[in-house]
């Protein structure tokens, strides 16, 4: 916060003098200790702010302090201040044109890190005047189709005779030096300080220090680290030291800012004029030295001494041709710089509503997680593709049945998180929103599954249970389970076999459920059907061995419960038959006696 409120109150000191002086400084402040922003995968470009937390070294440079050229603007400028540098100017020194290739690749650097970092202020015309003084505009502009130098720029190896020493880092990658380091490419980065700034900013897969689109890029970012504003002469200055540590390249690189702010044009790849005077006056790596044509003058040989000066010969005079027309200089197209990918536009991800995504188990999630990606103005990038993941011990899934999808912003910026279902794992989890090929602030939402509930549970049979110790209770136990007044299905609910109602404990003896491996429970979990409805068949309840009346606790998440009466009785007794007195002795039988008869009356 106490950064975007310094950058407000900082950007009314801008003036000419200030942003040139600013240019310049942002080109030298790419210190090897510095600690790089994240990259990303698309175009090099980073996130707002990317640098922000650790200052370049002041012990180190970007070039290890190797030599620079010394030249001078000449003193007749452009004079065109406010002219459009997008259409090639056909007036002004031969100084002020700058090669197409490396003028695009400016361009591009300032319009990327302009969308990204706003509080930089970053002008392209710094980028110019360091790539003057570093290599003369990538050696007047001798680069291939794709922006790489051809051939390839080196500085001298850095072996402390004048500027630092530093040993090989990159095991000759970059410089071809498997002893020494050497500054590399249009901007000179030294290969320990390319390894944590280095950019692919023309997409080729690769990041290039001789490529002028990943150098001036890198070069941008650098120049932009720890919150400057190079609008301010004290964060320009800092900048431009930071890229090479000497008083009078700080005042040569603001120079030719303030050459180019005057108004500049395009040239053809490989025609810009190459500076000549360099601050060691010594070796010069690879780095192509113009050649000065012989002087075309003719010249008039002296009298000799004592001898009269001959007359010239008299002619006739004939026809006087036509004085010859100077032909124009070829007029070059001017190269659009590339356009800006959309994914670079984003500065951040906005939560549109603070949804917090919750359901039940098994079933779908509503408030679903949204995100706006804007750029550094706040307004919505359309076209950018967003990330969801579901991070966390859960196992929820997108409709698909992936933990992971990709959605891409439409006209207005927004981006909706694909259907989510809860499955049968209850507890919190996180829906993560992140750019695709960007390193930004993610964007998470709690999520969370919670049990299916049922307020009430209702006995559909209303008469008691019973059963004969020994045996399993025959009648079918039926119950219907609703929140809210409606059914609820898949409901998970507790039956406990408990000897009171006031004080529910789990009985340690009668009644019992039989599990699936033969053994005998008191507690078991039972789930609601599709129609609300828990069934227990006849058989599924034992009756245990010991009489006594109990009960059948079942509860539900929600708060539904009810209990169900069970009484268990003894077993029946049979009294033993009483065994047939003897038979007296001396009758085989006792005798009957015929009943008598009678008649029925008249």
């Amino acid at each position: 916060m106490a950064a975007h409120i310094g950058r407000r109150l900082r950007k009314g000191a801008t003036s000419g003098a200030v942003v040139a002086a600013a240019v310049a400084a942002l080109a030298a402040s790419q210190a090897p200790e510095a600690i790089p922003p994240a990259a990303d995968n698309t175009g090099g470009d980073q996130a707002i702010g990317a640098g922000d937390t650790t200052s370049p070294s002041g012990n180190g440079s970007v070039t290890g302090d190797s030599p620079y050229y010394t030249d001078l603007p000449p003193l007749i400028t452009p004079n065109q201040p406010g002219a459009s540098t997008n259409l090639p100017l056909t007036t002004g020194p031969a100084e002020a044109g700058i090669p197409a290739s490396v003028y695009s690749a400016y361009k591009r650097a300032e319009l990327s890190i302009r969308s990204t970092d706003p509080g930089c202020n970053l002008p392209w015309q710094l980028l110019a005047g360091i790539g003057k003084v570093e290599s003369g505009q990538a050696n007047g502009g001798r680069v291939d189709a794709n922006g790489t130098a051809s051939p390839r720029i080196l500085g001298p190896a850095l072996n402390g005779n004048g500027f630092a020493l530093i040993t090989d880092t990159d095991d000759g990658a970059y410089d071809g030096d498997t002893k020494l380091d050497r500054a590399v490419g249009p901007m000179q980065f030294i290969p320990s300080t390319w390894a944590t700034w280095g950019q692919d900013a023309n997409s080729d897969g690769k990041k290039d220090p001789n490529n002028i689109y990943d150098a001036a890029q890198a070069a941008g970012l650098y120049l932009c680290a720890n919150d400057r504003n190079l609008a301010l002469k004290a964060d320009l200055d800092q900048a431009i030291l930071s890229y090479n540590r000497s008083r009078e390249y700080l005042n040569t690189v603001l120079s030719w800012v303030a050459f180019y702010e005057r108004g500049t044009h395009q040239v053809p790849d490989g025609t810009g004029v190459l500076p000549i005077q360099r601050s060691d006056n010594g070796n010069r790596g690879n780095r192509t030295r113009p050649v000065t044509p012989p002087s075309t003058v003719p010249t008039t040989p002296a009298p000799t001494p004592g001898t009269q000066k001959p007359k010239p010969p008299q002619t006739t005079p004939g026809p006087v041709e036509p004085p010859t027309v100077p032909t124009k200089p070829p007029v070059t197209s001017p190269v659009t710089p590339p356009a800006l990918p959309a994914v670079a536009k984003v500065a951040r991800l906005a939560i549109v509503a603070n949804e917090k995504p919750t359901t039940t188990t098994g079933s779908a999630f509503t408030g679903l997680p949204r995100v706006a990606a804007l750029d550094a103005s706040g307004k919505p990038v359309p076209g950018v593709n967003v990330r969801f993941e579901i991070i966390g011990a859960t196992d929820a899934r997108f409709g698909g049945g992936g933990t992971a999808a990709t959605v891409t912003t439409g006209s207005t910026g927004l981006a909706t998180s694909p259907a989510l279902r809860a499955g049968e794992k209850t507890g919190p989890f996180t829906v993560r929103a992140t750019v695709v090929g960007r390193t930004l602030n993610a964007a998470d939402f709690a999520a969370t599954v919670t049990e299916r509930q049922a307020d009430t549970l209702t006995r559909l049979a209303g008469d008691p249970l019973s059963a004969t110790a020994g045996t399993a209770f025959a009648q079918k136990v039926q119950v219907k389970a609703t929140d809210k007044g409606a059914l609820a299905p898949g409901v998970r609910v507790t039956a406990v076999i408990v000897t009171s109602k006031t004080d529910p404990k789990e009985s340690a003896e009668g009644p019992s459920f039989k599990s699936a491996d033969g053994t005998t429970v008191r507690t078991v979990t039972l789930v609601t059907g599709t129609d609300g409805l828990l069934t227990l068949a006849p058989g599924d309840l034992l009756a245990g061995d010991k009489a006594g009346t109990y009960y059948l606790q079942l509860t539900a998440p929600g708060g539904g419960t009810t209990f169900i009466d069970l009484t268990v009785g003894a077993p029946a007794t049979t009294d033993p038959q009483p065994s047939p007195e003897p038979t007296p002795s001396g009758s085989d039988s006792p005798e009957a006696t015929p009943s008598p008869s009678t008649s029925p009356s008249a």
